[in-house]
């Protein structure tokens, strides 16, 4: 089991930016592949970015691309999502997750664990 701690939330203006991490804690960190979603309030938990264990491959929604940088960094046991150019629209908790999978899954359903979340605010 792995426990998932995000933290580097807060509230932006728009146009800025803000680095999410995610620290692991549990088995080896590097045997996950690793995924960040976000939900606000009444709307389903949608995909933002994956990587895979190595880190060689990323993922992003169309939302995210160009803006959006998804990391890991395997010996501090840490995902980062680097967020640029802000808009209201990402407005969201934020929250990451791991995949014992060796696939990199764009969808909720395949991710075995989950963090708290951390709220993200971008103000107009």
């Amino acid at each position: 089991q792995v426990q998932l701690v995000e933290s580097g939330g807060g509230l932006v203006q728009t146009g800025g930016s803000l680095r999410l991490s995610c620290a692991a804690s549990g088995r080896t960190f590097s045997s996950y592949t690793m995924g960040w979603f976000r939900q606000t309030p009444g709307k389903e938990r949608e995909f933002v970015a994956a990587i895979s264990r190595g880190g060689a491959s990323t993922y992003y929604a169309d939302s995210a691309k160009g803006r959006f940088t998804i990391s890991r960094d395997n010996a501090k046991n840490t995902v980062y999502l680097q967020m640029n150019s802000l808009k209201p629209e990402d407005t969201a908790v934020y929250y990451c997750a791991a995949d014992q999978s060796r696939l990199v899954h764009t969808t909720r359903d395949p991710y075995d664990y989950w963090g708290q979340g951390t709220q993200v605010t971008v103000s107009s």
